[in-house]
Formats: structure tokens, C-alpha cells, sequence
């Protein structure tokens, strides 16, 4: 009934040159032969492949967008970055530069939620916010309302230092008074069970420190890492806020040298003379620690001599020993004690405070308790409210220092 139109007659007429033109199908035609050749199409697809992937990368944003993440925001200070250190003391010797991946200390640990946002890196006021178990909005770590802190002497105490070509080493003073008793902080019970809590790995990372130090209840202990540059400035730093300082001892783990402590770490097997150097170089790197701790150590607390040595030096300078748990029954030094837990040796909030709540029972059942823990953010901000939920508990904070038995 409809008779089907007819082609307009630019469509059905064949193509012409034109004069000075170019016929458009011929030059199809030859682009294809030339891809036809071996090798051209391969090489064409395979360029054109990198170059996709090029322009991802380039395009594509943050791989991590996605991620659960907590933005860490501390607040803005002028000595957010380590104070300088003291000639002589809290230096490392020249050319001795440590990375956190060298000394395994920030590598490869599960975040489980908790990750630092770079951005949050840089200076800006604010504060850490992380959501704990049970927080729907979680209150600024530097929320909770404290008394005035009362600093602590400030060191070295006269007669409690011998100077030597490495630094200062602690010593037992003529009258007798030892580090362990002249910088330790001092605690009166008031008759209720007590708890102590250990925050270590101190001093790497300028803004965990100084969180550590300006937020943290006074009556926790903190433990700093050896290798810190500008050392004895953030100990002076903790001590005039009140808390008691104790320094970490490189010790061989047994999966050595996976995981590496570092150039002073005390071998186990070694000589005699050997350990009582590398002890001494870390006991030189400032003043004002009570006690020292160990770092790893997995491999050189089984070794009896190694042992032997380490705990006899420090009980002829007056120097306490608390360990994470590794060296329990182990005896020696001036005084001694050790961990009951490691607080967050799963780091996620649920398990931190399981564990800060079975340190509440053993210091029923006990009288006291001893924690150690790492300076993770997420540690931190747990901390931090678990301290303040102790008095209500009818359970008293305490320095380490109030656990040691000689």
C-alpha cells in the first residue's frame, strides 16, 4: 500500500574524489592492511592498554577512599615536633639514622578500622576523635577534666650520674638514694586496690608522644624508645607533666633478624663485654628514667649468662626492670615487676578494653595490677577513658613504680 521511498541521490551515487582531496574509503582500506601486517596489531593493542592504565591511576583518586578510617586531628603546639635534645645526652651517634620500619616498631600492624588519615598529619587545631564500643559520638580525647599536674624533679638529680665517653649513666649516689627511688613519681595508697598502666614505643612519632604526654592521666607510666632523637627533651617534657619515664632495651627476638631492634639490641649468647656496652649505650641516652623495660627480647630473656649480666648492671646503678611479661620469675636488678597484661596485643577497641577490665579484676582479687600497652592511637583514645572511669569503680590509679618489689 506504501511504496518504499526512494533513496536520496547523494546516497546511491558512488563516491568521487574530488580534485586535491582524498578518498576516504581507500585510506580505511590501507589503515586496515597496516594492522593486518604481524606484530602491528599486538604492539597498537598492547600500548593502548598501558595507556588506559596510565590514565587510571592518574584519574582514578585515593584507592583507600572507600576504607574505614579515623581522622586524627591533634591539637596545634609549638613544640609539636621532638624538643632538641641536651648535648651529649638523648643523641644518636653520627651517622646512626633509624626509620619506624627499621625498627619494626609501626610495620605491618592491623588497623582494624583504625587508620591514620594522612591528611590529618599536617598542624591544625582540633582533636582526636575515634568512636570506642558503645560511643555513638565519642567525646575529644582531650576532653576529660584534670587537676592541676604537679611536675616531677627535674633531672639528673646531683649525684645520681657518672659521666662517661658515652653519656651519663644512672649511678647509686654516696648516700645511697638510687634512680629508681629519686625518679620514680610518688603514690600514697588510699586503701583501695590499685592499677598501673605502661604506654611504650615512645619518641618515633613526634605527635603520638605528645599526645601521650599532655592527655594521659600523670599517674601513667610512659616508656621511651632508645633510638628517639632530641631524647632527653621529651623526657624532661613528660616529667615536668607529671609523669614517670622508663626507657626501652633493644633485646634480641627469637625471629631475629625478621624483625630487627636495631644496632645496640643485647644478643642473646653474646660476650659479656659486648652486652654490658650496647646496656650502657642505652642507659646513656638521658636521665630522669626510673626503671628500663625490655623491647622484644623473645630470644635473649631465655639466654641465663645474657640475663645474668644485664640484671646485675642494673641492680649496681640503682636501676629498676619491668618487663612485658616475658621475663615473670626472673630476678635481679634493684626492683622488679612484671606486666600482668599487654593491653592491646590485639589492636582493636573491644579487645583493649576487655583486657584493661581484666587488669580492674586482678587488682580486686590482688590488691594491684600492672598493664603495658603500645602508643596506637586507638590505645590512646581507650586509655584515656578508662582512666576516667576508675574512681567510680572504686579502684585507684597508680604509677608503675607502685607495683616494684626488690
Amino acid at each position: 500500500m506504501f511504496a518504499k521511498p526512494k533513496s536520496p541521490s547523494f546516497l546511491s551515487r558512488p563516491a568521487t574524489p574530488r580534485a586535491g582531496g582524498f578518498d576516504l574509503r581507500a585510506r580505511a582500506d590501507k589503515v586496515v592492511e597496516f594492522f593486518k601486517k604481524p606484530y602491528v596489531g599486538p604492539v597498537t593493542a598492547g600500548a593502548a592498554f598501558v595507556l588506559v592504565i596510565f590514565a587510571f591511576l592518574n584519574l582514578a583518586g585515593d584507592p583507600d577512599a572507600a576504607s574505614q578510617s579515623v581522622r586524627i586531628t591533634l591539637p596545634k603546639t609549638q613544640q609539636s615536633k621532638a624538643p632538641p635534645p641536651r648535648s651529649g645526652a638523648g643523641e644518636a651517634a653520627e651517622g646512626e639514622t633509624f626509620t619506624l620500619d627499621s625498627l619494626g616498631l609501626f610495620g605491618d600492624t592491623p588497623s582494624d578500622g583504625f587508620n591514620l588519615d594522612p591528611a590529618s598529619q599536617a598542624e591544625a587545631p582540633g582533636h582526636a576523635v575515634i568512636t570506642l564500643p558503645g560511643d555513638e559520638t565519642a567525646a575529644p580525647a582531650a576532653a576529660g577534666v584534670r587537676g592541676a599536674r604537679i611536675p616531677l624533679s627535674q633531672a639528673p638529680v646531683a649525684g645520681l650520674i657518672q659521666t662517661t665517653n658515652t653519656g651519663p649513666l644512672p649511678m647509686i649516689s654516696p648516700a645511697g638514694l638510687t634512680p629508681a627511688s629519686a625518679y620514680a613519681r610518688p603514690f600514697k595508697s588510699d586503701g583501695r586496690p590499685y592499677v598501673a598502666l605502661i604506654v611504650g614505643g615512645l619518641g618515633l612519632n613526634p605527635a603520638a608522644t605528645r599526645q601521650a604526654i599532655d592527655e594521659l592521666p600523670p599517674e601513667v607510666t610512659l616508656s621511651f624508645v632508645p633510638y628517639t632523637q632530641g631524647l632527653q627533651g621529651w623526657i624532661d617534657l613528660a616529667r615536668a607533666s607529671g609523669h614517670e619515664v622508663i626507657v626501652e632495651v633493644p633485646m634480641q627476638p627469637t625471629n631475629y633478624p625478621d624483625t630487627d631492634p636495631g644496632p645496640q639490641t643485647l644478643m642473646a649468647n653474646a660476650k659479656s663485654d659486648e652486652l654490658q656496652n650496647k646496656l650502657a649505650w642505652s642507659l646513656s641516652r638521658a636521665t630522669g628514667f626510673f626503671a628500663v623495660s625490655n623491647y622484644q627480647g623473645s630470644a635473649f630473656l631465655k639466654d641465663k649468662a645474657g640475663t645474668q649480666t644485664f640484671m646485675s648492671v642494673l641492680k649496681s646503678r640503682g636501676v629498676a626492670f619491668i618487663d612485658d611479661g616475658q621475663a615473670r620469675g626472673l630476678q635481679g636488678a634493684w626492683s622488679r615487676a612484671s606486666a600482668d597484661r599487654v593491653v592491646d596485643s590485639q589492636i582493636n577497641a573491644q579487645s583493649i578494653q576487655a583486657q584493661l577490665t581484666g587488669l580492674e579484676t586482678t587488682a580486686k582479687n590482688r590488691g594491684s595490677a600492672l598493664g603495658t600497652g603500645f602508643a596506637y592511637p586507638v590505645t590512646l583514645a581507650v586509655a584515656l577513658r578508662w582512666t576516667q572511669s576508675l574512681d567510680a569503680k572504686g579502684i585507684q590509679l597508680a604509677p608503675a613504680s607502685a607495683v616494684l618489689h626488690q
